[in-house]
C-alpha cells in the first residue's frame, strides 16, 4: 500500500506563480477599481471616449519598437496560428490602437478622442518592479497634429494625478521632444538613415537615467553595461567627447526666479538648449514646439510647478516622434534598504505621427500617455490615499446550514435576500456551526442567518450582526459576561428577516 501512496505523492503538483507575474486579492482589486474610475473621470472631463481592443494582435501589427530587443522574440510573447501567421500578446495599448483606427478610419471623428484601460504583456527580464504583466490606462488623441493636443495630454495628466489624491507639489509633468533630440544626435555625428540603431541604442540608454544613474548611462553610452545578474548589455560603443556632451545636456536643469517672467525664462531657457542641437534645423524646430506647449500651458494656469520641460525624458520605445512626456512623483520615500529615495514616473507618453500612418497611405497625427496602473496604485499607498486605503467590498450575508435534510428551506431564505438586492450566499461546505461561523468571519460577512429546528418551528430566524459581535466582545470582560449578553443577535419572524438585515447593513455600510 505505501508504493501507490508514495507514487501518489509524486505526482502532486507544486502550485508556482511564474516569474514576473502577481496575484491580486479582493481588497487590491476593489482599492484599484476605485482608482481607475478617478482617473476615467478625469479622462471622459477631458473628452475622452471608452474603446477597447483584445489582447492579442497580428505580430505585424505591433511592429518593432520594443525597447528590450535583446530578450526572445524582441520583447512580446508569440505563437503561429493554426494558419501559420504570428501572433503576439499586446505589449502596450497604443499599438493596437493604431491599427484599429486605421480599420474602422472614415466611420471615426477626426480628431479622435479615446481612452483604454487593460493589461500588457512584456517578454522580458523580469526583477523588482518590472513584471511581465501589467495594466495600463491610456489616452490618445489620433488626428490633431498641432502641439496643442501635445499641450491637452500634459495637463490632463496633472489634473488626472491630482483626482486620484496626489496633492499639488508631490508631482510633476515633464515635457521634452524627440526632435530635439535627434538634433543632439546630429551634433555628434549620429544623423542620417545609416545611424538609426545607434540613435536608438543612445536614446534607450538615456531613458534609463533614472534607474541607472549617470554612471550607468555612461557605460551604457559607450562599451556597454553589466547588471547585478551578470548579464552584459552592449554599448554605443560612442566616444568621451559625444558621451558627455550627451550628459551635460539630460543633466540641464533650471527653474523660474520667484515672480519673474515665465514665458521670458522659457525663452532663455530653450535658448541654452539651441546650443546643444547647433545647427540642426530638426533640432530647432523641436525646441520650438516645445516652447509653444510650455506657452499654451502657462496660460491654462499650468506652470513650471505641474508642467515643465525637461531634457531627461526621453521614452525607450522607437515611435515617438515628437514631444515626450512623463509624469513624475517627486515626493520622498524609503525603501526596503532604508534609504530614501524618489518614486519616478508614474505614466508617459509622447507623439507618434507614424504609427497609424504604417496603416494607410497619408500620415495621420497621434499624441497620448499612458498611466502605469500598478505604480501609481503603489504611490497611493505610499500617501495613504483614501481611494486605495478602503478595504475590500463588504461580504455576503451568509445564511448556515444547520440540518442538511433542510437546505432547500435555507436556499429559499437565501433567495429571498437576493430577489431584495442583498449580496448573499447559503454556505455550501460540510461543517458544523463553529466551523461556518469561522467560513462568515474570513468572508467579511456583515451578519448571519440561523435557523435551527426550533426556529423554524415558530416560523423565525435569528440574525447575527458579526460587525456589532466583534465590538462587543471586545468590550465585554469575561467569557460568562460575553455568554449572557449574546451581543448583536435577535430573532425575527422570517417574513421580516429581509428588512432587518437591511437594517444591519445600512447602520454599518449606509443607504
Amino acid at each position: 500500500m505505501s508504493k501507490p501512496a508514495k507514487a501518489e505523492k509524486a505526482a502532486t503538483l507544486k502550485p508556482r506563480l511564474p516569474r514576473g507575474l502577481v496575484d491580486r486579492g479582493p481588497a487590491e482589486i476593489a482599492a484599484t477599481n476605485r482608482m481607475l474610475d478617478k482617473i476615467r473621470e478625469s479622462f471622459e472631463l477631458y473628452g475622452f471616449e471608452a474603446v477597447e481592443t483584445p489582447f492579442i494582435e497580428y505580430t505585424e501589427a505591433l511592429g518593432k519598437f520594443l525597447p528590450d530587443l535583446d530578450r526572445p522574440n524582441e520583447g512580446v510573447f508569440s505563437f503561429q496560428d493554426d494558419d501559420e501567421s504570428w501572433l503576439s500578446l499586446r505589449y502596450d495599448l497604443t499599438a493596437p490602437l493604431a491599427r484599429y483606427v486605421a480599420e474602422h478610419f472614415d466611420a471615426l471623428p477626426k480628431p479622435y478622442r479615446s481612452y483604454r484601460a487593460g493589461y500588457v504583456f512584456r517578454n522580458e527580464k523580469p526583477g523588482p518592479g518590472r513584471f511581465r504583466q501589467f495594466m495600463q490606462f491610456d489616452a490618445d488623441i489620433v488626428g490633431a497634429p498641432t502641439v496643442a493636443a501635445d499641450a491637452e495630454i500634459c495637463m490632463m495628466a496633472a489634473d488626472t494625478l491630482e483626482k486620484v489624491g496626489i496633492g499639488r507639489g508631490d508631482y510633476v509633468v515633464k515635457v521634452n521632444n524627440r526632435k530635439v533630440l535627434d538634433g543632439v544626435m546630429e551634433a555628434i555625428g549620429l544623423g542620417g538613415d545609416d545611424q538609426a540603431g545607434r540613435r536608438l541604442t543612445v536614446l534607450r540608454a538615456i531613458d534609463k537615467l533614472d534607474r541607472l544613474g549617470a554612471d550607468g548611462v555612461r557605460l551604457l553610452l559607450g562599451p556597454g553595461r553589466k547588471d547585478e545578474s551578470g548579464d552584459f548589455t552592449k554599448g554605443a560603443g560612442l566616444a568621451d567627447e559625444a558621451i558627455e556632451r550627451i550628459l551635460r545636456y539630460v543633466s540641464f536643469q533650471a527653474a523660474p526666479t520667484e515672480g519673474g517672467d515665465r514665458l521670458a525664462f522659457w525663452e532663455s531657457f530653450f535658448g541654452g538648449w539651441g546650443e546643444v542641437v547647433g545647427s540642426s534645423e530638426t533640432g530647432r524646430q523641436g525646441i520650438a514646439e516645445l516652447h509653444a506647449i510650455m506657452k499654451l500651458c502657462e496660460a491654462a494656469g499650468y506652470g513650471h510647478d505641474r508642467v515643465r520641460a525637461d531634457p531627461s525624458v526621453v521614452r525607450g520605445l522607437e515611435y515617438y516622434t515628437g514631444p515626450v512626456f512623463e509624469a513624475e512623483l517627486t515626493f520622498p520615500v524609503v525603501n526596503e534598504d532604508g534609504q530614501t529615495v524618489r518614486f519616478g514616473s508614474v505614466a508617459g507618453g509622447g507623439r507618434y505621427d507614424g504609427l497609424v500612418g504604417r496603416f494607410r497611405s497619408e500620415p495621420v497625427p497621434a499624441t497620448g500617455f499612458s498611466v502605469g496602473v500598478s505604480r501609481l496604485f503603489s504611490a497611493l499607498q505610499v500617501v495613504r490615499s483614501p481611494i486605495v486605503s478602503g478595504r475590500a467590498a463588504p461580504g455576503p450575508v451568509v445564511v448556515l446550514v444547520l440540518d442538511r435534510e433542510e437546505t432547500a428551506a435555507y436556499q429559499a431564505l437565501v433567495a429571498a435576500l437576493r430577489q431584495a438586492g442583498i449580496r448573499s450566499e447559503l454556505y455550501l461546505g460540510s461543517s458544523g456551526m463553529k466551523a461556518q461561523m469561522k467560513y462568515a468571519d474570513r468572508r467579511g460577512a456583515p451578519c448571519v442567518v440561523i435557523q435551527g429546528s426550533d426556529e423554524r418551528a415558530r416560523a423565525e430566524v435569528q440574525i447575527k450582526d458579526l460587525i456589532e459581535g466583534a465590538k462587543a466582545a471586545d468590550a465585554i470582560g469575561s467569557n460568562a459576561e460575553w455568554k449572557a449578553a449574546r451581543p448583536a443577535q435577535f430573532s425575527v419572524p422570517v417574513d421580516e428577516m429581509v428588512a432587518r438585515v437591511g437594517e444591519v447593513l445600512a447602520r454599518h455600510y449606509g443607504g
